[in-house]
């Protein structure tokens, strides 16, 4: 799908590569872009139409969905991240906070936008994953539990929107430039990069962006024929 005109609705919108989703669709002709965090103050993009919405919460998805009726391009950006060890104590805690926004978020939101999306003739679906998708370490290691089943539900909304023609882009990148990764002593890839390259993809009408280079490098290696996992079993 095309940039120009579209409606877009960006999840935390409020900071990092969120802002920078929404801002540069502004600057690619986006007719409207609303931007959803759970404090809606904290949007201050000029053009950007605050929206109150925090994915954990049915209400606030529900309302949203309702109140922007006129969206044709859903990114679920949303995210947060712990660093403690697999085994920690507080181990099961973090994963079902991650879980929380990074899986069910996702799945929340499309279920509420899908309608919308449809009556609208379509439109997308980008949603922001990591290449902790396919593989863990040891200080992210809940967070790519999540980012790995959040993949899995990628894949499978895919094929659940293929009849209401929704375009669902998977977009995996390595660590980016934002407040989440600050105090990561490891190569990032600027915010603007990874939406440029994403929105690129969009509009070349791809499944999957591999937005840096040890996403790219990562995804090489997993298999001689990666793109299966982006196609439904035939029966």
């Amino acid at each position: 799908m095309k940039l120009k005109d579209a409606v877009v609705l960006v999840t935390g919108a409020n900071r990092g590569l969120g802002k920078a989703f929404a801002e540069r669709a502004l600057t690619l002709g986006a007719k409207k872009v609303y931007g959803a965090a759970r404090n809606p103050d904290g949007v201050a993009i000029p053009g950007v139409i605050p929206v109150q919405m925090d994915v954990t919460s049915p209400d606030e998805v529900k309302i949203a969905a309702k109140r922007c009726h006129d969206v044709t391009l859903l990114i679920n950006n949303a995210g947060i991240a712990d660093s403690r060890p697999l085994l920690d104590a507080e181990a099961e805690i973090a994963m079902q906070a991650e879980l929380a926004v990074n899986l069910f978020g996702p799945l929340r939101v499309t279920k509420a936008f899908a309608p919308v999306l449809k009556a609208n003739g379509g439109g997308g679906i980008i949603n922001v994953l990591s290449v902790a998708s396919w593989i863990n370490t040891p200080f992210l290691s809940t967070y790519g539990v999540s980012k790995a089943a959040a993949w899995s539900l990628t894949n499978g909304l895919r094929h659940a929107l293929t009849e209401q023609q929704t375009q669902v882009l998977a977009l995996h990148v390595g660590f980016i430039d934002t407040d989440l990764t600050r105090d990561l002593d490891v190569p990032k890839t600027a915010p603007g990069e990874v939406v440029d390259t994403t929105y690129a993809a969009l509009e070349a009408n791809a499944r999957e962006v591999l937005a840096d280079e040890i996403s790219r490098s990562v995804h090489q290696s997993l298999s001689d024929s990666p793109e299966i996992y982006q196609l439904p079993l035939e029966r």
